[in-house]
């Protein structure tokens, strides 16, 4: 979290930031912080000027502010996530496009550092034209402050200055600032912990499981892969039908006692299988006959008895990866399509990115890249990939969030030895 120096901070990170690229781009170029209305009174001949003329809450976590949860065992403050918008101004010799040179350098600092870093913002504070800032504990937040590009027309631009400056208007371009964390500086009261749990009291089934978390048998910290085999803890497991339930496929479980369930993963059909964050319930099936029935004698409806849900994260495993319509000879870059076969199935609207780390110690690339969305469900993704390096790459898969996992080369003799070793795929 952060003090109530937080807006100012990011300001001046922003200032500090584009100063230090700008005075390099145009000489004599400095940037400054005031109502754009009083640009050219007193300020530089050539510059940026940046102003920040909206905040709003932030819409994710616009009800933070109501939390009153503890973190790491410490009391919670009341916290307002809030967004910043600044318009950014470029003006000076307009016969040597010296606005439009400047504008040119704010986008290319903003797309370079999308982020304002911990570094970059301890190196404001520490800065001594920013004596004032001294007590500003932005760089602790733990949410990330990004910078994001606004699309605004010429209306809604010419609309802001008109109306919030009254000034006439200057090449201008308008970013967001999100995730700025103000923390109050009262704690807040935290009721005792729940000592047990159920689904309501005097509810239509008593004896409803409960599931209390869910890990690979190999170890509570080990990633659950689709060779997995799951170890479902809780209680009240038995019933007389038991089964999984996960990601709205039912499965049958290898084992089941009263406190824990084992499913072995590799014996489940792959379409019944989805990377990500999944819900695993328990279910259990009763006859009609046997149904429990309350004492006026009602029986529900519903023939199953649904435990609470508890969320595993299912890592895809890349089984192999083909390489198709390379373009580009000599060193120029690459572009392919890669098509790469996994051990899960992929949905219609699950997000997919390609993650290629160049196999090397010589400044090595990096490249991401979307795929785009499938006609139907598939083991094999697609993907384009362009402006690539000619090299061999390290190759992961992120299917909503959950990624792949890399090998380590463990071979003593091996030049290699601990590093990354595969899935590797060669674009020449």
């Amino acid at each position: 979290m952060s003090n109530y120096l937080a807006v100012a901070t990011v300001t001046a990170t922003l200032q500090r930031m584009l100063q230090s690229v700008v005075q390099i781009d145009v000489d004599g170029a400095r940037v400054t912080t005031v109502q754009p209305g009083q640009i050219g009174r007193g300020t530089p001949e050539t510059g940026i000027n940046l102003f920040l003329y909206q905040v709003s809450r932030n819409p994710a976590l616009k009800n933070s502010d109501m939390l009153s949860a503890r973190s790491k065992g410490n009391p919670v403050k009341r916290q307002s996530v809030i967004d910043l918008y600044y318009i950014i101004s470029c003006y000076g010799n307009e016969g040597e496009l010296e606005p439009q040179r400047l504008l040119g350098s704010v986008i290319r600092t903003f797309s370079d550092r999308s982020t304002l870093t911990a570094e970059a913002i301890q190196e404001t504070i520490a800065d001594s034209r920013f004596r004032f800032l001294a007590e500003s504990d932005l760089a602790g937040q733990v949410q990330q402050v990004s910078i994001t590009p606004m699309d605004l027309s010429l209306d809604d631009l010419s609309k802001v200055w008109s109306t919030f400056f009254q000034a006439p208007y200057l090449l201008s371009i308008t970013y967001k600032i999100t995730m700025v964390t103000i923390e109050g500086e009262e704690s807040l009261r935290k009721a005792l912990p729940v000592r047990d749990r159920s689904f309501g009291g005097i509810a239509p089934f008593p004896y409803q499981p409960v599931v209390d978390r869910v890990v690979s048998e190999a170890g509570p910290l080990e990633p659950i892969l689709a060779t997995s085999t799951l170890l479902i803890s809780g209680k009240q497991f038995q019933g007389q039908t038991t089964q999984v339930r996960i990601a709205g496929f039912d499965f049958t479980p290898t084992t089941v006692s009263d406190t824990q369930i084992t499913l072995a993963l590799p014996t489940l059909p792959i379409d019944g299988l989805r990377a990500g964050v999944q819900g695993v319930q328990v279910v259990h099936r009763r006859s009609r006959s046997t149904v429990y029935t309350d004492p006026s004698g009602r029986h529900p409806s519903d023939q199953q008895v649904l435990s609470n849900a508890v969320p595993m994260i299912l890592r895809p495993t890349i089984q192999q990866i083909q390489v198709a319509n390379v373009q580009g000879q000599g060193d120029e870059l690459r572009s392919a399509t890669l098509t790469v076969e996994v051990d899960v199935m992929v949905g219609v609207k699950q997000r997919v990115v390609l993650v290629m780390n160049e196999w090397s110690i010589d400044h090595p690339m990096g490249y991401q890249f979307e795929a785009d969305l499938r006609q139907g469900e598939t083991t094999a993704i697609a993907v384009s990939v362009y402006g690539v390096k000619p090299s061999e790459y390290l190759v992961r898969l992120q299917i909503d969030g959950a990624e792949s996992l890399l090998s380590i080369d463990s071979d003593p003799t091996s030049p290699t030895v601990n590093w990354y070793a595969s899935p590797r795929v060669s674009i020449d």
